[in-house]
């Protein structure tokens, strides 16, 4: 059966292989480009906004956030990750404006009084048992006008990814999720059901980027051309809000207003 994730058990693996590489760096490049567009878009350059940053882990983008002077609430099932970011957080002097939250975020009712500005909610719903119950109670501490950054683990992505391997069989068994690897996430979501749900809880998308269109599919032969890694990011930057490389991203990041 099918569970929720808890990473609890490699907190410090998972900081390092999720941030501390060129695809973390990818990842958070295109998703503070789109974090600042949505706070163009609240007026956030000018007042202060309560962020709630849901299954937030590491913190690593509402940090950015909180810097600017926003208030955050950081909310994750692991007390591991939540003490990292502690850490974090208290070393570079922004414990002040942080309240954390110890839970899952199915259960955010029973700890939350009062509706939020943003709602950040990364790369959680691809571990979960059930992502679209999760997400729309998640919407319901929106307040009305507010905005909503969702990034989650692409289908379309995954399916790539193992054709440009050669995983040829795996796709056609369907890609049942190997459990070998702690870092996979359980599933692929689709993109139109995302935005559907999304959709359902009376958001309007505003925008979409592709996380890593080109990253994970660049080969590794000898007839590979020479690169940088500043160059892939520009590549990446440049095309990534654009189809069809966008659909074909490993994540998929959308913001709604509701």
């Amino acid at each position: 059966m099918r569970k929720d994730r808890n990473f609890d058990d490699i907190a410090d693996k998972f900081a390092e292989n999720i941030y501390g590489s060129d695809k973390g760096n990818i990842r958070q490049t295109i998703v503070w480009e789109d974090l600042n567009r949505i706070l163009s878009q609240m007026d956030g350059n000018s007042k202060s906004l309560t962020i709630l940053d849901a299954g937030g882990g590491l913190a690593q983008m509402s940090q950015k956030l909180a810097e600017l002077g926003h208030k955050v609430i950081l909310c994750d099932v692991s007390n591991e990750m939540l003490n990292l970011a502690k850490q974090e957080i208290a070393n570079k002097g922004l414990l002040e404006q942080y309240q954390f939250i110890h839970a899952p975020v199915q259960e955010l009712h029973h700890h939350l009084d009062e509706q939020v500005d943003l709602i950040l909610f990364h790369a959680v719903m691809e571990w979960l048992a059930e992502p679209e119950d999760a997400l729309k109670k998640l919407m319901t501490h929106l307040k009305p006008q507010g905005m909503a950054s969702v990034m989650f683990y692409n289908h379309h992505g995954l399916v790539m990814k193992n054709v440009v391997c050669g995983n040829i069989p795996h796709v056609l068994q369907g890609m049942p999720h190997r459990k070998r690897f702690k870092l996979q996430p359980q599933q692929g979501l689709v993109p139109k059901d995302v935005y559907q749900w999304l959709e359902e809880c009376d958001l309007t998308i505003c925008g979409k980027s592709g996380i890593r269109c080109f990253h994970d599919y660049v080969g590794f032969t000898q007839y590979v051309g020479d690169y940088t890694p500043e160059q892939l990011l520009e590549l990446e930057q440049q095309l990534c809000r654009t189809e069809p490389y966008l659909s074909l991203g490993r994540y998929i990041h959308v913001w709604v207003q509701k």
